[in-house]
């Protein structure tokens, strides 16, 4: 897992949150899938801006995996906005999957 951001401490923080947050068709969080490409911090308008993407551009659940994203980081970062943008370039793939998740997932 290789998610981009502007500050290492704060990601972490952010991060540990989205690993509550799971893909229901799958059972595993939207970290260890490899779905969070970068978190970003604006301490100046107190803003996160977090892209991440989805197993498809057709997913079912993308609207609630989204929005519970969302409301992930908004818990743990309370004071800023969060801006949360999908995208599909690159487009997710199986290699993607911490080793954590290729375990969890028996593979």
């Amino acid at each position: 897992m290789n998610v981009k951001t502007n500050n290492n401490l704060k990601c972490t923080v952010a991060l540990a949150a989205l690993e509550h947050v799971d893909d229901p068709e799958i059972g595993l969080n939207v970290v260890d899938l490899g779905l969070i490409y970068e978190v970003n911090f604006d301490e100046t308008e107190k803003k996160i801006t977090c892209i991440m993407t989805l197993t498809t551009e057709f997913c079912p659940m993308g609207e609630s995996i989204s929005e519970n994203a969302r409301n992930a980081v908004q818990q743990v970062f309370p004071e800023y906005l969060i801006d949360l943008n999908l995208t599909f370039d690159p487009s997710w793939n199986p290699e993607m999957i911490s080793e954590e998740g290729r375990k969890f997932l028996g593979r």
